[in-house]
């Protein structure tokens, strides 16, 4: 979800390849949420949704790293220009997607009713410009609550802009200590949010809808994730990296361990999940982005590797979901178990990862690469 790094800056190779070791991740999570009724009882990559707060952290990191000094030759709008480039495209990519897959479905909602087709167009335009969908509204056309019911992984997105804004109207003025204090500050919140049962599950599964406490969790989550990393950005030079051989392959294995961890409830303790996830988000993440920073590929292989998964992974979590819905609606419809449906749950990851690879070559890079030209903000 970040822009490129610029030229003149090295680059973190070994973030983009857990970007996308997290975002192959998440579309497995997704997967698994058509066999349980809570977060509590699924057991495939339970923790899946926790990927979403080391996006954030990462474009923190990316954004800070990019950005933060050349703020003297760059305008608000230009900054924002880029980010609506370097995300729009394959906004506009899911929303077609999505509203193919919904009229697959028979344009209903979840339990049947007919939708009016000018509500699905309506939910169509509103989702392409990042309104969310009240819960309950009529533009709220699955009746599951979600922001963004055309494709509903794009409510992650809609944080990402409003980090993005937050980050150059706030964050990038204020100073290294004041930043380092706000940081901790959401670091509070976010353990109070998660321990404090605010959700109802102890989980910090949140954002994804306007119903309740779940957006002031995301918005408590997002301002916690970016600001770590922008702290991470404008510290990372002053202190000493952390080296460890094999980072990449020790990071991806911790990242794949603690986002398929069960459900924590020990002794029926459901708290230990508020802390489990407290200590992945505020404490193991970041440590996980600073190593990554830290290392470096060793040969051409793995670095091309690296970058086409980090170029990937965007494209894959912006797409898969329609593909998810209609999965759901063939396992729910006719009652599959997982041990009918994992064939297809494994075609579906190997076809959104090429979809996602097609999408980025001869859509994505072109189109991107045209409006910058267009807009005369180019890379520098």
């Amino acid at each position: 979800m970040n822009d490129p790094l610029p030229h003149s800056k090295p680059h973190y190779h070994l973030i983009d390849g857990l970007r996308g070791v997290a975002a192959i991740m998440v579309v497995i999570y997704h997967l698994g949420e058509g066999f349980c009724t809570s977060p509590a009882d699924l057991w495939l990559v339970n923790h899946g949704y926790l990927a979403v707060q080391f996006f954030f952290i990462l474009s923190g990191f990316v954004l800070g790293y990019s950005y933060d000094d050349r703020w003297n030759r760059m305008s608000i709008a230009g900054f924002l220009s880029r980010r609506v480039i370097r995300l729009q495209p394959m906004v506009a990519a899911g929303v077609v997607l999505g509203v193919a897959a919904y009229f697959m479905q028979g344009s209903v909602t979840w339990s049947g009713e007919h939708v009016a087709p000018i509500w699905v167009v309506l939910a169509v335009i509103t989702t392409f410009f990042m309104i969310p969908a009240w819960a309950g509204s009529p533009l709220e056309i699955r009746g599951n609550a979600e922001m963004f019911p055309v494709d509903g992984p794009l409510w992650s997105l809609f944080f990402e802009y409003l980090g993005s804004v937050v980050y150059c109207l706030a964050i990038r003025r204020m100073s290294t200590r004041v930043l380092a204090w706000f940081t901790t500050l959401a670091a509070v919140g976010v353990g109070c949010f998660a321990i404090g049962n605010v959700s109802g599950y102890y989980h910090l599964g949140v954002g994804w809808s306007l119903s309740g406490v779940t957006p002031w969790g995301g918005v408590i989550c997002m301002l916690f994730c970016f600001s770590a990393g922008f702290l991470m950005a404008r510290i990372f030079h002053r202190l000493p990296p952390i080296k460890v051989k094999g980072a990449f392959w020790w990071s991806a294995a911790i990242i794949v361990i603690l986002l398929s961890m069960p459900y924590v409830d020990y002794g029926h303790c459901p708290w230990l999940n508020g802390i489990y996830e407290t200590i992945c988000v505020v404490v193991i993440f970041p440590l996980l982005v600073w190593v990554a920073a830290s290392g470096e590929t060793t040969d051409r292989f793995s670095t091309s590797a690296c970058n086409l998964s980090g170029d990937l992974s965007y494209p894959l979590y912006a797409v898969h979901y329609p593909s998810m819905y209609l999965f759901y609606a063939w396992v729910w419809g006719n009652g599959i178990t997982w041990g009918g449906a994992w064939p297809v749950a494994l075609l579906l990851v190997a076809a959104n990862i090429l979809l996602a690879w097609l999408l980025l070559r001869y859509y994505d890079k072109p189109l991107r690469e045209w409006l910058s030209r267009r807009g005369k903000i180019g890379r520098r």
